[in-house]
């Protein structure tokens, strides 16, 4: 769908966040005379109040009566199209679509594919790897905009000028299902890896990989890239697209630690400063991409020592008194948590898990535990006491210290107090943030200032946006 398609169809916004601000801007710019109305909570509601808009009108409840009134609504990421007055709105007639989706209708070409696009998603690592392509893209002199989920909607670079060679689009499961319900096709489809998140908002595991896997399964890429080493993936059929396999003996894998093209020795990855031995993986997809669209990749993949990486994601933020501080407060899944684990095996950590109860099952990382479980393992947030009872017997069984709180800063006494100025403190938390913080920033912020760092400094997203 284009936005010159909402000309005189009853249109609404559903949600004031950074993708709802840029869905107004992107529609107003284009469609100025076009009513709107916005369904979001009071405190946004004063200030979309503020932008003085006289065809903007406001309100606060979005049952079902009120969606099903209108044609198109335009969604924020973070609200679910499967909540009950969703679904009921969506069986009358009404069209649910969100940025990204906007986006991609802009950008079709005459064939249906938005040209130049190369499009992120995986449960894990779909950030570093989305701005390590970017990095390797601008490296093979390609003006690239950095943008998606990773902190820039797509609306907010609807045209940029000069007009970018590249797109590196970072996606969420929130988001695959735009792209494929917007008509348009991606050029270059990534899918990392697959592990239950997000279970709230898409209702259960089967409907979160289906959500997941839309990117490929119904947007029909030109190109999808795809990981041999996930069952789920290696398992897929696409008959629409160029498949293209990473982390198979035949094109760009490691071996150990080493990085190969086929049988061919290409560099030891661990001076690279990609965080975790998943993220070093990724580098085989952004690699396999490259090459798919025709970009000698060899010769770049020695770019990736120039690569920053991002903060929240494995981020040693540095050490204070004996303890080395590293925030991974963008970890959402045990999965996630196993993998930073990972990275410091052999060091003395105290780790934090915990946040937003979603429902996730932590039985495999309890099974872990009983053979690599950290020094001390601390629980907190809403999940914390259900994480804290699964883990206890373990705890006993296998030796290490179980503590129990409730908030970030109690976590981080008790994590001072067990390691006594020596060892690591590793705040991968492996659920989410809401609740006691906005985002997982946000959380990563209090977390850095707690440990006597400026939050300012570790928050920057190096690309983001055209460079």
């Amino acid at each position: 769908m284009r936005i010159s398609q909402l000309e005189g169809r009853r249109v609404a916004l559903w949600g004031w966040g950074r993708e709802g601000r840029a869905a107004h801007h992107a529609v107003r710019v284009r469609q100025p005379s076009l009513p709107l109305t916005l369904f979001c909570n009071e405190q946004e509601a004063a200030d979309a109040a503020a932008l003085g808009d006289p065809l903007l009108s406001v309100e606060i409840e979005a049952g079902a009566e009120r969606l099903s009134a209108f044609e198109i609504v335009i969604k924020s990421p973070g609200i679910s199209p499967y909540t009950p007055a969703a679904v009921t709105a969506a069986a009358a007639g009404t069209r649910f679509i969100g940025g990204t989706g906007l986006w991609f209708g802009e950008h079709a070409g005459d064939d249906g594919v938005a040209p130049h696009t190369f499009c992120v998603t995986g449960t894990k690592g779909k950030s570093t790897t989305t701005s390590l392509l970017a990095h390797l893209l601008r490296a093979a002199g390609k003006r690239t905009v950095l943008a998606g989920n990773i902190g820039l909607p797509m609306l907010e670079v609807l045209d940029p000028r000069p007009a970018p060679d590249e797109w590196a689009i970072e996606l969420s499961s929130y988001q695959t299902g735009d792209v494929a319900d917007s008509g348009a096709r991606p050029d270059v489809a990534i899918v990392l890896n697959l592990f239950p998140e997000h279970l709230d908002w898409h209702g259960s595991e089967a409907r979160y990989i289906e959500d997941k896997l839309k990117l490929v399964m119904d947007a029909h890429p030109r190109i999808a890239v795809l990981n041999a080493a996930d069952p789920r993936l290696a398992a897929l059929a696409l008959p629409h697209s160029d498949v293209r396999w990473f982390n198979r003996d035949d094109g760009w894998h490691l071996r150990e630690d080493d990085l190969y093209r086929g049988n061919v020795f290409v560099m030891d990855t661990r001076p690279l400063p990609l965080p975790g031995r998943h993220n070093r993986s990724n580098l085989c997809a952004v690699l396999t991409a490259l090459e798919a669209r025709g970009i000698d990749a060899l010769p770049l993949a020695a770019q990736a020592q120039s690569f920053r990486p991002l903060p929240n994601r494995l981020q040693t933020m540095g050490t204070r008194d004996g303890i080395t501080w590293v925030n991974d407060s963008i970890s959402t899944t045990p999965h996630a948590t196993l993998a930073a684990l990972d990275c410091f095996a052999g060091r003395r950590i105290a780790l934090l898990v915990g946040g937003h109860d979603r429902g996730v099952d932590w039985s495999d990382f309890a099974a872990h535990m009983r053979h690599d479980a950290p020094a001390t393992l601390i629980t907190m947030g809403a999940n914390g006491p259900r994480i804290h009872a699964l883990l206890a017997p373990v705890a006993q069984e296998a030796g290490f210290t179980l503590i129990g709180v409730e908030t970030l800063p109690e976590a981080m006494t008790a994590a001072r107090g067990a390691l006594g100025g020596e060892g690591v403190v590793l705040l991968s938390p492996g659920a989410p943030s809401f609740g006691q913080y906005k985002d997982y920033v946000a959380r990563g912020r209090h977390f850095a200032e707690l440990a006597g760092f400026d939050p300012d400094a570790i928050t920057a997203i190096p690309g983001l946006g055209l460079a």
